[in-house]
């Protein structure tokens, strides 16, 4: 249990956490005359699930098991819901990504009352507070999730795959900040790209690649000198955010094309009035690179109407006239629109490859009919994707026929290539 001086710093320490500092927590922390026990608590992962480990919390765990306290990631709210079981932690710390993710009321009381540190984007969006330095900088706790995995998969023999960037990727930012300022994005709270870590603070040599969460890698200065870092470990890498296409010149191409990346490479294409900018940069991309290559695609965020809808299309025809695959990435306003069945629509037939490399949406929705009336019971009506084509068509023709019957594999200006 904390001492009653121990309380009063733990109770400053959450004053001082809404200021941005933490000073107080690591204090306390390094204080080595006896050991705390902490229970960490990833939001995302007990709400819906989610595919990485939460970076942050990874941080404070290897920070906080260095000084030799006992650290355990909470796997169900019930260990924490009942207040009278408090005198098992001395700190509760959670971390959420989204704004999305849904905490239970009990808890929501426990963090109204003080009782749980709490940090991350999903709270405070872009005035989420930064982690102390050397918090920051610490090197992440790998296990901390092993024994949910373990629970997850029958002792990693089911659904590993699932679980792929907890068990075998190194993760950290090798810079941070962007200087586009794009009003959706929560990491605004820098106007330049400044070098952040070296790779050897967060690599694992165990593990077999690495993933960044660099905010926009293409407009650092330290570019080559990074690059050069990673192509060093000889691990594959990838990059998590969408690359900044507008950005790129003969030289990255050149260099980007030629390292052990992870996947496939991932750009983004956000706004209609990029089109020039970003075909151009696809001319020199492709001019180096062979290989598949995916564009995010944003949608629903400047407006959630036809014209929205119209210029997805365009930047779809575009992104496949270069070769390159359209990853539609739907702005959660999407969900108000009249048209929401067609941003569904567009994102089933665009995020299957397989579907957008052999067939037009026409083709795709008709499909989608055929299936509909041969493997279900329903007799009346059209299928969702089928009934949100022919009604976006009967509204606006001009669009449809535009945009309905283009074929990938037509196309495709690279397709010989």
């Amino acid at each position: 249990m904390l001492s009653k001086k121990e309380n009063l710093q733990k109770n400053n320490y959450y004053k001082l956490l809404e200021n941005k500092l933490g000073f107080i927590f690591c204090e306390l922390i390094e204080a080595n005359d006896k050991q705390f026990k902490i229970g960490i608590i990833d939001a995302d992962l007990l709400d819906q699930g989610t595919k990485h480990p939460n970076l942050a919390l990874l941080k404070i765990s290897g920070y906080c098991k260095e000084f030799r306290h006992s650290v355990k990631l909470i796997c169900d709210y019930s260990e924490i819901a009942d207040k009278l079981k408090e005198d098992i932690y001395d700190f509760l710390i959670m971390s959420k990504v989204f704004n999305f993710t849904k905490i239970p009321a009990v808890i929501q009381k426990r963090i109204d009352n003080k009782e749980i540190i709490i940090g991350g984007t999903g709270f405070y969006g872009m005035d989420s507070p930064d982690l102390p330095d050397k918090i920051e900088h610490h090197m992440p706790d790998y296990e901390l999730y092993t024994d949910f995995i373990s629970s997850q998969t029958d002792n990693f023999t089911k659904n590993v795959i699932r679980y792929e960037d907890y068990l075998n990727y190194s993760i950290g930012f090798t810079t941070r900040g962007c200087f586009r300022k794009c009003s959706y994005c929560v990491n605004r709270k820098y106007d330049r790209v400044i070098k952040h870590s070296p790779i050897s603070e967060f690599l694992d040599p165990k593990r077999r690649g690495i993933y960044l969460w660099d905010d926009n890698f293409m407009a650092s200065p330290d570019f080559y000198t990074i690059l050069d870092a990673l192509i060093a470990t000889g691990k594959p890498f990838q990059f998590r955010q969408g690359l900044d296409i507008r950005l790129m010149t003969a030289d990255k191409a050149e260099r980007l094309a030629k390292v052990k990346y992870k996947g496939d490479f991932i750009f983004a294409f956000d706004h209609i009035e990029d089109a020039e900018k970003i075909s151009n940069s696809l001319k020199i991309w492709k001019k180096y690179y062979k290989k598949s290559t995916k564009l995010y695609v944003l949608t629903g965020y400047d407006s959630q109407d036809e014209r929205d809808i119209e210029n997805t299309f365009e930047r779809i025809k575009i992104i496949m006239e270069h070769g390159c695959l359209p990853y539609i990435m739907r702005y959660e306003d999407y969900k108000e629109s009249k048209y929401k069945s067609m941003y569904i629509q567009l994102a089933r037939w665009c995020n299957q490859p397989n579907f957008l490399k052999k067939k037009s949406f026409r083709q795709y929705c008709k499909a989608n009919e055929e299936y509909h009336l041969t493997h279900t019971n329903i007799i009346k009506g059209y299928c969702s994707c089928y009934k949100a084509m022919i009604d976006f068509e009967m509204e606006f023709p001009e669009i449809a026929k535009k945009y309905y019957d283009l074929r990938f594999e037509e196309i495709n200006q690279y397709k010989s290539k």
